[in-house]
């Protein structure tokens, strides 16, 4: 089991940019694929970006790709999403996820969830 716990929201002007951090407790953090996801207001939650275990593999949505970077640092047991560019359609809470099994773009291919930390671009 993993805990998560995500930081580094905030309200930013459009073109910006932020870090995300989402920390994991536990010595299985590199055991985890890891995902980030976002939900605006009145709408469902979205696949972001997702990285495999060892860093090795990443994919993005395409609403995102080339202004979003996921990576992870095993040694420190978090997750991160740098977003650059960012637009007021990127507002959102953004969660990230864990799973042992699975790799996918959905959400529900994830077991573990944190509380979620809120963006917020304004124009």
């Amino acid at each position: 089991q993993v805990q998560l716990v995500e930081s580094g929201g905030g309200l930013v002007q459009a073109g910006d940019s932020l870090r995300l951090s989402c920390a994991a407790s536990g010595r299985t953090f590199s055991s985890y694929n890891m995902g980030w996801f976002r939900q605006a207001p009145g709408k469902e939650r979205e696949f972001v970006a997702r990285i495999s275990w060892s860093g090795s593999s990443t994919s993005y949505a395409d609403s995102v790709k080339g202004r979003f970077t996921i990576s992870r640092d095993n040694a420190k047991n978090t997750l991160y999403l740098q977003m650059n560019s960012l637009k007021p359609e990127d507002t959102a809470v953004y969660s990230c996820g864990a799973t042992k099994l699975r790799y996918g773009t959905n959400w529900l291919d994830y077991d573990y969830w944190g509380q979620g930390t809120e963006v917020t671009v304004s124009s």
